[in-house]
This record gives C-alpha cells, structure tokens and sequence, in this order.
C-alpha cells in the first residue's frame, strides 16, 4: 500500500472514496461511488459519465482460497437503452475491469497518495434487467485475472497452425510434419496397460 495513503488511513476521520474503471474498446469508463470529480494520477474520474451511467452496485470483494478464481458482480444504471446495448455487446467480454479505494483530502479536493488496487479481472457475462425502482440496470459478472489459470487447454497440439496461433510469427513448429513420438501437450496421456 502506497506511504502516504496508508497514512491517511491512519487518522480519526478519513473521507474514503470507491473507483471503478473499465476499459472497453473505444471507451474507457471512468466512474466514482458518489457523485464527484477527482483526478487520480493523469486520469478523471466522474460519477455519472455522461454516455454510460452510473454504479448502481458493486459486490463484496473476498479472499478466499478454492478451485476457482475470485469473482465480483458490478451493476450500472445505463444512461439509456442506446448505452445499455454498447455495455451489454458481446464485445465487451474480456475488458479490463479494476476496482480500487483511496482517501481525499477534504481541504482541497485532491487525492491522498496512489489508491489501493482491490480487484483486477475482465467483463465475463452482462446482464441486462430492471431495480426494484423500475430504473433499468446492466449488471457485469467481473472474473479476476486468474481465471485464466482454470481454462482447460484441450485443442492444444503440436502444430505449427495451432503454435503460431498462440505466438503469431514463432517459427518453432514451421517444419514439423510429423512425429513417432505421441506429444500429449496439455492433456494427460492415456494410462499404461501391463502385460503378463
């Protein structure tokens, strides 16, 4: 946690802020917890953009150990149904979504020190629905970073199609035709047989 932040963090009264930032394609969405401006570093962050809304929600950030990545559910109230479509296209799967918390001086408006990354992942599935209010909501299952640590690789294959799809331009696999050996490259190869 950055000194000086952490030094705020330490007084009696602190005034805490939430920020979420998504980076879709074309668009970066810049949004705060409340209705304010505050600049952290180079970058502005409002409560209501303008073309996408606000937060409605943000879920529970939690530690845990398991078998799967950490996953948070962020609800937007969309600016309108034309928002609403860009937020929830299939396009903006895989944007970068971080969450963090910091301080504000409350004497001049400013940023105390560099705010606490608290969740870093990618937009997994949008859901599109309606409050208790009736307001319209768009809501983002957001999967950390790690999630791509439990995909099961299984079209894996020792080719140089499927190789220079992964690494565009490596040419390691360019003159392989064929093997006696069988490679089981990302599965686990077939159990043995004893013979009598």
């Amino acid at each position: 946690m950055d000194a000086t932040l952490k030094n705020a963090l330490a007084q009696p009264a602190v005034l805490l802020f939430g920020a979420l930032k998504i980076e879709l394609p074309g668009y970066t969405l810049r949004l705060l917890d409340g209705s304010a401006v505050l600049q952290i570093g180079s970058e502005i962050y409002v409560g209501r953009d303008e073309t996408f809304g606000t937060i409605s929600s943000i879920s529970e950030v939690a530690e845990e150990i398991g078998d799967s990545a950490p996953e948070i559910t962020i609800t937007l109230y969309p600016a309108d149904v034309a928002a609403n479509a860009v937020l929830s296209h299939p396009d903006m799967q895989g944007a970068v979504v971080t969450l963090m918390a910091g301080a504000v001086d409350s004497a001049t408006g400013t940023v105390i020190g560099t705010p606490e990354i608290l969740f870093l992942g990618e937009i997994d599935v949008p859901t599109i629905g309606i409050d208790q209010q009736g307001a319209r909501t768009l809501e983002y299952s957001v999967v950390s970073v790690f999630e791509r640590l439990f995909e099961v690789e299984e079209g894996q294959r020792a080719s140089n199609g499927w190789h220079q799809s992964i690494y565009p331009g490596e040419l390691g696999l360019d003159y392989m035709t064929g093997t006696d050996v069988n490679l089981y490259w990302g599965a686990k190869p077939p159990q043995g047989q004893t013979a009598r």
